[in-house]
């Protein structure tokens, strides 16, 4: 499914909601803020009101990893704080408004507290992360929360190609992308993709 496709998806399943929670789920490197911030655009173009809130907002920051010895493991599920992220989304489908929200900046590898806002009249809230649909706790409490879901499936060596793509942009070298990859984003795609809960729609890439 293109993007066209999923915008009138979306709107079609959106009327009558005065606001609407997409999640947009899948492993590293599939394709999830890129989608979702593509897909506000084209709602913003289209005259509706939208944002994105990534659950990468709530990392532990590093200094909690290595008290816990689990910096090796950075972007694994119990490297979030998951209930956080599922008190925001509840004030967020209450409608409060003005709602900060941190957004977790690849540059420093932390999370900005208050980076943005959700407002109250912001209609389309599209949240990206790996592990929204996870089908153990606490992830499962957040399923609830949302009125359409969203997997993005990718080949596991297709998914790989691009983690090293991205790690070669941040100033790695080859060897420290590869031994990151098979130490971490491959446990990470793997427990993604064995424990992902059914999704409304699944987009398929090659």
């Amino acid at each position: 499914m293109n993007l066209p496709d999923l915008q009138a998806d979306i709107l079609n399943r959106a009327k009558g909601h005065d606001r609407f929670m997409v999640a947009i789920a899948g492993p590293p490197a599939s394709g999830k803020s890129t989608t979702a911030h593509e897909l506000q655009k084209a709602l913003t173009a289209a005259g509706e009101s939208a944002v994105v809130v990534p659950m990468d907002g709530y990392h532990f920051d590093d200094a909690v990893l290595n008290a816990r010895g689990h910096r090796p493991r950075k972007g694994a599920p119990f490297t979030f704080d998951a209930a956080g992220f599922a008190h925001l989304l509840r004030r967020i489908r209450a409608r409060e408004p003005d709602i900060a929200i941190p957004v977790f900046d690849r540059t420093m590898e932390l999370s900005r507290a208050a980076a943005d806002i959700v407002r109250g009249d912001t209609r389309f809230i599209l949240i990206e992360g790996n592990y929204l649909l996870l089908d153990e706790e606490p992830w499962t409490r957040l399923k609830p929360l949302f009125d359409f879901t969203v997997f993005i499936d990718v080949p596991h060596e297709e998914l790989r190609k691009r983690l090293i793509q991205r790690w070669l942009d941040h100033g790695f070298d080859m060897d420290y992308a590869r031994n990151w990859i098979a130490s971490n984003d491959d446990l990470n795609i793997a427990h993604v993709l064995a424990h992902r809960a059914p999704a409304d729609l699944v987009v398929r890439q090659d």
